[in-house]
């Protein structure tokens, strides 16, 4: 499987649309429009998941840079995801054991 990252989407665009207008350039295994996990809007833009490299290619010569409700749309080869650290940076300050009442 070959997953491509679409951006510059237009709000309104549905997992239907991207994957009928994927589908016309290779089997599309999921389409994951991006969400806020706040306010549960779409973020503009999503991952599709082609079943080949081949397709995959296929769909990026094919789409990006077209317009899609007036939006010039981004297709291109997902990056792969950085792992997040779980330790948070204290902003560059040291921390001890000692408070900060006076």
């Amino acid at each position: 499987m070959s997953k491509l990252y679409v951006g510059n989407l237009p709000f309104s665009v549905t997992d239907s649309d991207l994957n009928a207008m994927f589908a016309k350039h290779g089997a599309v295994t999921s389409v994951n429009i991006i969400t806020d996990k706040f306010t549960n809007r779409p973020r503009g833009f999503a991952f599709v998941e082609m079943d080949t490299d081949e397709s995959a290619q296929k769909a990026i010569t094919a789409l990006n840079g077209t317009q899609l409700e007036g939006r010039a749309i981004v297709v291109n080869q997902a990056k792969p995801q950085e792992e997040r650290s779980s330790n948070r940076s204290s902003g560059g300050r040291e921390r001890s054991g000692r408070s900060n009442r006076w």
